[in-house]
């Protein structure tokens, strides 16, 4: 049976990922920082992967673990989450997405070398590499230059990527563009309008935000999920840029959920905190996929006003059931 290492399990795309791995029969590890991470997982989801303790930074346990496991493919998606964390801890937003990037490529290259065999690896990398870019939209070929701590990190794990594909470790990169599903955690913009949203549809109240003209290219989670295994399958490694190609404000993602939970004055009900404005943020970002959908033959299955709405009515039926937190979605 095919073994997988995923670093970050306990995320959003983690939970993802662990499910489809499990599903196909695939033998997976998880690296987390504590068992009570998992703890919005269901017993059974628990019983189906053996989490192991660990810090990202730890680059001796993670070779170690890297080691004892012996993966066919590892799935390298830990790390700071968080534009806005970053800012304030970049040396820790350096340390755990930059430099323990490169501890996972290095214990695997370390791995391939000992077993004789390849052991496919992707990073889970960011459109926030490219900063304020210069074109739109934005390609593999688009230069990087972040202006945040959390794309500097980024930048530097996606750059080393390839230094290690040049010394023979598989490595692939998914540059993934914002993407979303019920599992976000309500810290996330997306997720706190869409909470928002429910319970102003239900109890009134206000929606308070930072700057809401900032545009991005939303996706749907598990169609992300789904290049990133496509990308550490495919017999050639590469970076990807994964994306839908279209553009929206965070207006606009107020307004569809807004008006998918019959909330017509929203306007009124949304005010803005200058406290929450980010020191610098990136500009309108938009990816072009061309490659993934030549290369690997992925294309996203879910639209922007379709995202919106599924959050939205999960956040609903949350609140009708009196449940609170992370969203139960097993």
């Amino acid at each position: 049976m095919p073994v997988a290492f995923v670093t970050g399990i306990s995320g959003q795309d983690g939970t993802i990922l662990a499910r489809r791995l499990v599903a196909e029969g695939v033998v997976v590890h998880g690296l987390v920082r504590s068992h009570s991470e998992l703890a919005t997982w269901s017993q059974a989801e628990r019983d189906q992967v053996v989490a192991h303790i660990g810090e990202l930074t730890d680059t001796e346990r993670v070779a170690q673990l890297v080691d004892e496991t012996e993966p066919d493919e590892v799935y390298n998606l830990a790390g700071v989450s968080s534009v806005a964390y970053s800012w304030e801890h970049p040396v820790l937003t350096g340390q755990v997405t930059g430099v323990g990037a490169v501890g996972v490529y290095e214990a695997c290259w370390r791995l391939a070398q000992r077993i004789g065999r390849a052991v496919r690896v992707v990073q889970a990398s960011s459109s926030e590499i490219f900063g304020r870019p210069t074109r739109s939209p934005q390609d593999e070929n688009t230069p990087v230059a972040p202006i945040s701590p959390y794309g500097a990190a980024k930048a530097y794990a996606h750059l080393s990527g390839a230094v290690y594909r040049e010394r023979g470790l598989p490595v692939s990169t998914a540059i993934l563009y914002n993407h979303e599903s019920p599992l976000r955690p309500t810290r996330f913009v997306t997720r706190k309008i869409t909470a928002a949203a429910a319970r102003i549809a239900r109890d009134g109240g206000e929606l308070v935000l930072g700057d809401t003209t900032v545009r991005r290219d939303w996706g749907w989670a598990p169609d992300y999920v789904d290049a990133m295994v496509r990308a550490v399958r495919h017999e050639t490694p590469g970076d990807y840029v994964v994306a839908t190609g279209q553009e929206h404000s965070v207006e606009d993602f107020i307004e569809a959920a807004m008006t998918h939970a019959g909330v017509h004055d929203w306007r009124a009900r949304v005010r803005t905190d200058p406290a929450l404005v980010r020191p610098a943020d990136t500009a309108a970002q938009v990816g072009d996929a061309s490659r993934a959908r030549a290369v690997l033959g992925w294309r996203p299955t879910v639209d922007f006003s379709d995202l919106v709405a599924r959050m939205v009515d999960h956040d609903l039926a949350l609140l009708s059931s009196g449940g609170g937190g992370r969203p139960p979605t097993r």
